[in-house]
């Protein structure tokens, strides 16, 4: 099935050029082509359905019979477009209970709406230079109306995904394709790094907002940071932006001394127990 996809797409992307160059094709050819997605469709919604009661999860049955970066690819644009309707109802996702969380968007909010608008532009310019090509015109106006939506998805993503701090996790995110996990107890210093340039390194993130960070994440050992195409990489520095860079860094050291005098306390308490216990043996055995 998927040689039969690999097939199929570009033939569609052919079909759709030839359409939009004014080739004409012969009806056989259309409906055949057609006919083959459509039984293309009907047979990997059968095999999804047989994965599915053989136990396997919805993201284990499609990794089946979709390739991993389509996957990908196929969730950012739908983190995109949930994101911008986030932002319009005003509903960012602030994490659970105990988590506080930390917007970082606020630097890059010009240039985006620079951008968008920008785009904007080039579409009404678009949609009057082709006006006497309709199908060109329908389908350029399409692709740039989507365009500015993914622009102002981008920036709704940084608004709507803001970092989160809890007890026990630093929860690190950048638009719609980053979100790191970082245990407190790897990080072994956190402070506050006003930097405007970053040049890529082995085992270091740079999560530039409006092409500054304002944070150093320096770890123990290191997590996975995931990458929207290729497996996750392993990484022991992350420069991170937040708009309130000072409360960030000292929400982060009061969390992991609240932490530490959290274990502690429960280790003194279970040594307490444990002596308890062991007393209480005693007793019993006299």
């Amino acid at each position: 099935m998927r040689y039969l996809v690999y097939a199929l797409l570009p033939a569609e992307f052919v079909l759709v050029v030839c359409l939009v160059a004014g080739v004409r094709i012969p009806a056989a050819v259309l409906v055949g082509a057609e006919a083959a997605v459509v039984v293309l469709v009907g047979v990997e919604t059968c095999a999804y359905l047989r994965l599915r009661r053989r136990g396997l999860s919805r993201r284990a049955a499609l990794g089946r019979l979709v390739p991993e970066p389509v996957l990908r690819l196929a969730g950012h644009e739908l983190r995109l477009m949930a994101s911008l309707a986030r932002w319009v109802v005003r509903r960012p996702h602030r994490g659970g209970p105990g988590a506080t969380a930390f917007s970082h968007a606020r630097d890059q909010a010009a240039l985006m709406y620079g951008f968008a608008f920008v785009c904007v532009v080039e579409t009404v310019g678009m949609s009057y230079l082709l006006a006497e090509w309709p199908v060109v015109h329908a389908v350029v106006l399409v692709l740039d109306v989507y365009t500015v939506l993914f622009v102002l998805g981008l920036h709704a993503a940084s608004a709507t995904r803001p970092h989160l701090l809890t007890e026990d996790t630093l929860r690190v995110r950048q638009a719609a394709h980053v979100d790191v996990r970082i245990p407190l107890e790897r990080i072994a210093a956190v402070r506050h790094e006003l930097l405007f340039s970053h040049e890529k390194a082995e085992g270091e993130l740079n999560l530039a907002v409006g092409s500054q960070t304002s944070l150093t994440v320096e770890l123990t050992e290191p997590v996975p940071a995931p990458r929207l195409l290729g497996p996750p990489r392993p990484v022991h520095t992350v420069r991170l932006h937040a708009d309130d860079a000072r409360g960030l860094v000292r929400a982060i050291r009061e969390a992991r001394e609240g932490r530490g005098a959290r274990g502690a306390r429960e280790a003194r308490e279970a040594q307490e127990a444990r002596e308890a216990r062991e007393a209480q043996e005693a007793r019993d055995a006299y």
